[in-house]
């Protein structure tokens, strides 16, 4: 499960949480409904996005139409309970577009070798297993009227450019071909729900998003790449980690800017994970690994690490073996059925036995969980939210 919008369920009052279940589960379920079990793995926090910007637009259903809702079986993932999800045009998007972007993630870390993809058999079968979801989500894609090619044609830039990045070049250089896939992504929300006229500015935010993912993505990753040798971008361009800040903060703004240009029939929940929960990614991931972060936007002086110097290193290895393939299926299978894998707050990686956080722990939550938690709570313009809940009278999760 991977993707920068994590929220947590306090912050997702009112019904919130259970709309945001839905979608990832309408995702989930659509994955396999349209393309087989094996593409559930495509699952991710940020495809939920696309169906919950067509839901926002879209009209409901009348009398006698499809509904937007089905009751889903158990699922181990839900504590084998039954749950009310997401159908319909966006949630086949969500998985269209899902499948593709998975693809080229999954198409890239075989090309760079990364963990268990340096085995050439393994790398091979990663690189068919990517080639199949690329054609089934543009099958898919096709079905809701979405080209696929928009995203595949910019996405096949990435490796020249990446390839031509030096130090001191233009980092928004690399990360251009996520922003055009994205933008490409949630524009056609906008189409697929009836209203063209948020194509334009919907494209923007994407436009943004894309950025952000691309380069939190960098963030996160660069101790871990600098020790494997692994392409960063940040590295690669010589960029500075105040630089990359100072990038993200920018997207944040401008992503919500263009949401405010958006007529959207049902903001609440666009508005939490798209404003609100976008900041929280970017305080998480300059906060470090495993780091919590909590109300406003950290700034420079306090980040931890934000002024380290290019050439970051993980610390000296402790001797840990690795397990091989096999073995660390057998543990992985083991720990997941005893809900280590999702309810424990940290657990040891079954094959490299680095420390993980469970699913249920993977956010940014606060202990004890007080009001000081929501960086809306002060509404306003004189607040250092900047006013930002004056578009939803503060019905976002200020009652957490």
């Amino acid at each position: 499960m991977f993707g920068i919008i994590r929220p947590c369920r306090h912050r997702l009052p009112g019904g919130l949480g259970e709309q945001w279940l839905a979608h990832l589960c309408g995702l989930c379920l659509a994955l396999r409904t349209t393309h087989g079990q094996a593409a559930r793995l495509a699952t991710n926090y940020d495809g939920l996005l696309i169906s919950v910007l067509y839901e926002a637009q879209a009209q409901p259903p009348e009398a006698g139409a499809a509904p937007w809702r089905r009751t889903a079986g158990p699922c181990p993932l839900r504590g084998m309970r039954t749950a009310s999800v997401a159908r319909g045009e966006g949630a086949a998007l969500a998985a269209a577009v899902s499948l593709v972007l998975a693809s080229a993630k999954l198409r890239d870390h075989a090309v760079d070798g990364d963990g268990l993809l340096r085995r050439r058999s393994l790398a091979a079968a990663a690189g068919r297993v990517a080639r199949g979801w690329e054609r089934a989500g543009a099958r898919g894609g096709a079905a809701v009227g979405f080209d696929a090619g928009l995203l595949t044609e910019a996405i096949g830039r990435q490796q020249e450019l990446e390839a031509a990045a030096v130090p001191g070049g233009p980092l928004l250089a690399v990360t251009e071909p996520t922003e055009t896939a994205t933008a490409a992504a949630f524009a056609h929300t906008a189409r697929l729900a009836g209203r063209p006229g948020n194509a334009r500015a919907l494209a923007e935010a994407g436009r943004y998003f894309g950025r952000l993912a691309h380069l939190l993505d960098a963030v996160e990753d660069q101790r871990q790449d600098a020790a494997d040798g692994s392409w960063n971008p940040l590295t690669a361009t010589g960029t500075s980690r105040a630089e990359a800040r100072r990038l993200c903060d920018d997207a944040v703004l401008g992503v919500r800017l263009a949401l405010a240009e958006a007529e959207l029939r049902d903001q609440r929940l666009v508005h939490v994970l798209l404003v609100h929960e976008l900041r929280r990614a970017v305080d998480r991931a300059f906060a470090g690994p495993g780091g919590r972060t909590c109300g406003h936007p950290a700034t420079a002086e306090s980040v931890p690490g934000l002024t380290d110097p290019p050439g970051l290193v993980d610390p000296p290895d402790t001797g840990r073996r690795r397990r091989g393939w096999a073995a660390g299926c057998l543990v992985w299978a083991g720990m997941f059925c005893t809900c280590q894998v999702c309810c424990r707050e940290d657990y040891p990686d079954p094959w490299t036995g680095k420390e993980r956080h469970g699913c249920c722990h993977y956010c940014d939550c606060c202990s004890g969980c007080d009001t000081s938690c929501c960086s809306c709570c002060s509404c306003g313009e004189d607040s250092d939210d900047g006013g930002c809940c004056d578009s939803c009278d503060c019905n976002c999760g200020c009652d957490c």
